[in-house]
């Protein structure tokens, strides 16, 4: 088999691997945004590297009879912003919309150290229920995650669902994430805190029926809860 025809075959296994961890494979409306807004930045880049390009080749090309007026203002400026301010707006618009709003949503606390993540959430009675790296969410409703750290800045992210959040000592920050339908998803520290930040990672249990029952699955019942 030829190299050319290996190289196809790779890439067919490739693209049939799962992407837990990819942004581009979206689980939720706000991940949806912000694969939305990856593709408009990547077709605006394309756009401006074409333009460049294209003036290169002309470079080594005939002189050509244009003033440079028109090289400067038409194409150097107006083209340019075009693009870049078309870009802008749709990443402004874009995060305006995945901001998380007063509107009820479920509210779970997320408490970062080195290197592990303890999370929180209210049962069927009020308590409060813990459990470390597993995050438990409603599917089909926004979450508000509440972040923080106990020693160093880390970064709260769950591709498929949502952006990423620092979690920062002494202030707490509000990332909201939503799941179209109930199962699994892949969280990960994206900052670079110490010699475990390799194994930071987490997981995201979205349930059909919330709260949940957790009585079999060993999360505890914060003391002094009811």
């Amino acid at each position: 088999m030829t190299r050319p025809a290996l190289a196809l075959c790779a890439l067919c296994l490739l693209a049939a691997c799962d992407g837990p961890l990819s942004t581009l494979q979206p689980s939720g409306p706000i991940a949806t945004e912000i694969a939305w807004l990856w593709w408009a930045m990547l077709a605006g880049a394309a756009l401006i590297t074409v333009f460049v390009l294209g003036l290169l080749a002309m470079g080594f090309g005939a002189p050509r009879k244009t003033q440079a007026r028109v090289w400067t203002h038409g194409l150097g400026l107006w083209f340019s912003m075009a693009i870049l301010g078309s870009v802008l707006g749709a990443g402004l618009w874009v995060g305006e919309r995945i901001l998380p709003r007063d509107d009820g949503a479920v509210t779970v606390q997320a408490h970062a150290f080195q290197w592990g993540w303890e999370f929180t959430h209210e049962d069927a009675n009020g308590a409060a229920m813990r459990s470390t790296d597993l995050l438990h969410i409603p599917a089909g409703q926004p979450v508000d995650v509440l972040i923080t750290s106990e020693d160093v800045i880390h970064s709260f992210w769950v591709p498929q669902l949502a952006g990423k959040m620092d979690a920062i000592p002494g202030r707490t920050n509000r990332a909201r994430l939503k799941a179209d339908t109930p199962g699994i998803y892949d969280g990960i520290c994206a900052e670079f805190c110490g010699v475990g930040h390799a194994h930071m990672r987490f997981t995201v249990q979205a349930h059909a029926d919330w709260p949940p029952d957790l009585s079999d699955e060993g999360t505890e019942q914060q003391e002094g809860a009811p």
